[in-house]
């Protein structure tokens, strides 16, 4: 169980050191998570899903929304998009954006209700 090249110390609660890492998800999972946390570290990124939280948008309404060219918003959705974040449909020769499903809402949600109670 002690990794000798990692830790130097013996668990103090051997059995539930051994639960946690038995129920740990293997490194992929954990990489894709950052991933998907990394893509919201970014200031114009969170303004866009709060813009989508509510409603359907395509990229000339979000440019004005975030007063940003449509090639700089482009770009940052299609990091959205990559990372699961949002989704799109296309109508016609308009592109239309939306949150990808309802966990990334309430985990947009319950991010901002964490950062008001932290003021």
């Amino acid at each position: 169980m002690k990794n000798e090249f990692v830790c130097d110390c013996h668990p103090v609660d051997r059995a539930l050191t051994e639960k946690v890492i038995l129920t740990m998800p293997e490194g992929e999972t954990f990489q894709r998570l950052s991933g998907f946390y990394k893509v919201l570290a970014s200031e114009n990124r969170c303004k866009m899903v709060y813009a989508l939280l509510e409603n359907e948008l395509c990229v000339c309404d979000l440019a004005n929304i975030l007063s940003m060219t449509k090639s700089a918003v482009s770009h940052q959705l299609a990091m959205l998009r990559k990372n699961g974040v949002v989704k799109y449909r296309q109508q016609g020769f308009r592109v239309y954006y939306s949150l990808d499903d309802q966990h990334v809402e309430d985990m947009f949600r319950l991010g901002l209700i964490h950062i008001e109670h932290r003021r």
